[in-house]
């Protein structure tokens, strides 16, 4: 049987981690102009699995309130559209063959806070991830220290370095929400 052992590095690693996938979701969250990354949390139901949407089309913004979907296989095209309009994003595709055109509305103000809250249900996910992290990292502490591996003081010490490097990256999320917040919000 393999020996636990406590691991700080690994466990911000992990944190750090899911830090980067919630900056990479709010990358995502328009703020009125057209992105590429604007789909990447859209996943589509294909060939029998839920498969990104980068691995099955290219995305391009040839204008500024444009998003240019180019599907490789023929036989995608209707998945890739259902998917983009059952996404959070409001987001209604054209199909011209392998082509999805997407328009980029203006965002109205219902839409801006429709935006936030899509924002915030990211950041909630981003940080039910570091908890769960935190979790693992202060089971492994609690048993090392049940099978005698780990002094009392030292299980206290390390709980407490897992505690705060959980508080350091919720801060960060916070303030990443914050940032994207006041980026959507502005007119």
């Amino acid at each position: 049987m393999a020996q636990t052992t406590f691991d700080l590095a690994d466990i911000k690693r992990r944190m750090a981690g899911a830090v980067q996938s919630f900056k990479g979701d709010l990358a995502s969250l328009r703020s009125g102009r057209a992105s590429a990354n604007m789909l990447d949390p859209i996943q589509v139901e294909a060939y029998g699995a839920r498969t990104p949407l980068s691995q099955l089309a290219t995305v391009s913004v040839p204008e500024p309130r444009l998003l240019s979907v180019q599907v490789w296989d023929r036989s995608m095209v209707q998945a890739v559209d259902k998917a983009v309009r059952e996404s959070d994003l409001g987001l209604n595709p054209q199909t011209e063959g392998q082509v999805l055109r997407i328009r980029i509305p203006e965002l109205n103000e219902q839409r801006r806070k429709e935006m936030v809250k899509v924002a915030h249900k990211y950041a909630e996910e981003a940080k039910v991830s570091v908890r769960h992290v935190r979790r693992d990292g202060i089971d492994v502490v609690k048993k090392l220290e049940k099978d005698g591996d780990m002094t009392k003081d030292d299980a206290a010490r390390n709980s407490d370095l897992v505690q705060k490097a959980t508080d350091q990256h919720i801060a960060e999320i916070d303030q990443a929400l914050a940032t994207k917040e006041k980026e959507i919000l502005h007119v």
